[in-house]
């Protein structure tokens, strides 16, 4: 009984002592951050023309063909002065003896003798005596084969190879010729080669005044273009200059707009033109001894420009580039110079250009 007793005591103690035994403290609230502000995003501003439009790719297809034809004239002028200056070295390096046949006259010995003569002189290389069949051959396109030169006053011909930085005395050598061999006939081509100067000088001349044409023409229809870009977006262009944006800026977008454009339509005429150079080279290559091919050959020379060729190509195309981007920086800053003026003193909108 006393134990059960004992128990019953102990039970309400654990009790007090469970109640009496302190509780954790309570966290503590945490502290609210202010919310943070939504991240500005700056639109990205457009530009003032429109990437592509009408009037551009107009442009950019004048740009292409004025391109074409600068690449193309610049190539047929390198091409020509190439080709005159291969026939120029090729006559100027050899001179012709033509010894006429007459009475008596033995014409094996005199061509030795004419050769002889020739060669005794300072500037002479080689002397090389045209036989019977070269001489037939050469005359072939005219009187037709199976020739008997006996039978025909046919002058002969002896080739004098000589030293082009170093020729001999022709007048000299033409006396002495006349004097050991009375039917020879000294011809060192400088009449031949004096025309072909002239024809190179007067081609080249052609070239750069078509090439000034062209460049003309391409500078006026960037102006119009520009203009015309300008009349379609003046408001924009008044009201940026109105909330304080410089010249510089508004020059600037339009120089980046007709760079690009002036980039594409030139690297297309150019590409285009060093494409048909190579094509007809190609065709010229893969043709040879045919009539076709030895007519293009006489009347034009070789189709090949050559790494310079190429090179002037392209300098070409970043020429016309850069006229295209000047043109329209120094078109939009006289215009914004006639807007300032007109805001000025709007009675001067009468006597200026309309934009």
């Amino acid at each position: 009984m006393n134990e059960m007793s004992r128990t019953r005591s102990s039970k309400p103690q654990k009790r007090d002592r469970t109640q009496a035994r302190p509780k954790p403290p309570a966290p503590e609230p945490q502290q609210q951050q202010p919310a943070r502000r939504a991240e500005m995003r700056v639109r990205p501003t457009a530009p003032i023309l429109p990437p592509a439009n009408i009037q551009g790719n107009a442009l950019m297809v004048v740009i292409a063909i004025m391109a074409f034809l600068a690449c193309l004239t610049l190539g047929a002028v390198s091409m020509v002065r190439a080709t005159a200056s291969s026939w120029q070295s090729q006559i100027s390096r050899e001179i012709t003896i033509q010894i006429k046949p007459d009475d008596g006259l033995d014409m094996a010995a005199a061509l030795k003798k004419a050769r002889d003569v020739a060669l005794t002189f300072v500037g002479t290389k080689d002397g090389t005596i045209m036989d019977d069949s070269a001489t037939a051959r050469l005359l072939e396109p005219w009187l037709g084969t199976g020739l008997n030169l006996d039978d025909l006053p046919v002058p002969r011909l002896v080739i004098i190879t000589i030293d082009e930085q170093n020729p001999p005395d022709f007048g000299a050598m033409r006396d002495l010729l006349k004097t050991e061999v009375p039917q020879a006939f000294l011809d060192d081509h400088r009449t031949w080669v004096d025309r072909l100067v002239s024809m190179a000088r007067t081609t080249v001349l052609i070239g750069t005044g078509i090439l000034v044409l062209v460049f003309t023409a391409m500078v006026l229809t960037v102006i119009f273009a520009t203009r015309g870009a300008l009349s379609g977006n003046r408001h924009v262009v008044e009201v940026l200059h109105f909330v304080g944006a410089e010249s510089a800026f508004v020059a600037n977008e339009f120089q980046k707009h007709f760079l690009k454009i002036s980039i594409k339509g030139s690297a297309a005429g150019g590409a285009l033109a060093a494409i048909l150079f190579a094509v007809a080279n190609l065709w010229q290559s893969n043709s040879r001894a045919t009539p076709q091919s030895d007519q293009a050959t006489a009347l034009f020379g070789s189709f090949t420009i050559g790494v310079t060729g190429y090179l002037g190509i392209f300098a070409t195309m970043l020429v016309i580039a850069l006229l295209t981007t000047l043109t329209a920086r120094f078109t939009v800053m006289r215009t914004i110079d006639e807007i300032d003026l007109i805001r000025s003193d709007p009675s001067r909108s009468d006597g200026l250009p309309s934009a």
